[in-house]
């Protein structure tokens, strides 16, 4: 009944056999499509982002199940703040609902949480959602499963070279000194060494923009675009996903034999 709402699902169209020996040890998702998803089956914008939030919890299993490393997941953007205040509270109130049923999963399938971005911004409740969440899971040792929540790429590169040029000041550091591993240090992905940098990033709805995020570490990151709306989005759209991505030559600006 629903076919028409996703085109071009790589779940459709491919015959998925990964080469585990080739997973992507860091996956980074544009999570997009919840509101457009909701409209098609003229529902509440909200609709859309519940059903979003039951979406990260069975993508994050399957990350996992497939050896994934760390999953980053773009949840409330700097920009975000700008949409109507009804639909940003709801937002904000998703990571409360999210953590409070979704950690003894999380628990049991041995994945830690990490947050980066603002979180110094967000509502008392959302902050002491992330908080516990983090803390409830820090022993877990398996996949990350990265939060960007209330994160922009160009905010935190500012942030970035900011803390960069106080060490010049202060004398810690000389400017011939600085480094891409300066600058790896300086940003919010540091923590996530040494899977800082995406290996693979998908964005799903459509769009084919990166829309402020992980500009610095997604220099080389393989990119996929699918007209799956994120409420869509299966472990089967997952796996085709990263079957793309093993079917590419990943030459980092060199050249390979094949080439």
């Amino acid at each position: 009944m629903f076919a028409f709402f996703n085109k071009n699902d790589p779940a459709d169209e491919t015959d998925v056999q990964l080469d585990p020996n080739r997973i992507p040890a860091h996956v980074a998702i544009i999570m997009d499509g919840n509101g457009r998803w909701a409209k098609a089956r003229h529902l509440p914008r909200i609709a859309g982002h519940k059903e979003g939030m039951n979406t990260v919890k069975k993508i994050t299993v399957a990350a996992s199940d497939l050896g994934v490393k760390v999953l980053t997941l773009y949840a409330f953007s700097t920009e975000n703040w700008k949409r109507p205040s009804d639909e940003v509270n709801y937002l904000m109130q998703l990571p409360v609902n999210f953590f409070d049923t979704f950690v003894p999963d999380l628990i049991k399938n041995n994945v830690r949480v990490a947050v980066m971005g603002y979180t110094d911004r967000l509502p008392a409740a959302t902050q002491k959602a992330v908080h516990d969440a983090i803390e409830d899971t820090k022993d877990c040792n398996g996949m990350v499963l990265n939060f960007a929540l209330n994160y922009g790429s160009r905010a935190e590169m500012v942030t970035g070279v900011q803390s960069i040029a106080q060490a010049v000041l202060d004398g810690r550091l000389k400017p011939e000194e600085i480094t891409d591993k300066t600058v790896d240090q300086a940003l919010m992905t540091a923590p996530l060494a040494p899977y800082n940098d995406p290996d693979l990033l998908i964005r799903t709805s459509g769009e084919e923009r990166i829309s402020n995020f992980l500009l610095w570490q997604i220099a080389y990151s393989e990119l996929v675009f699918t007209d799956v709306k994120w409420p869509d989005f299966t472990a089967a759209t997952l796996q085709a996903c990263i079957a793309d991505f093993q079917s590419r030559d990943r030459r980092f600006g060199g050249l390979t034999d094949k080439k």
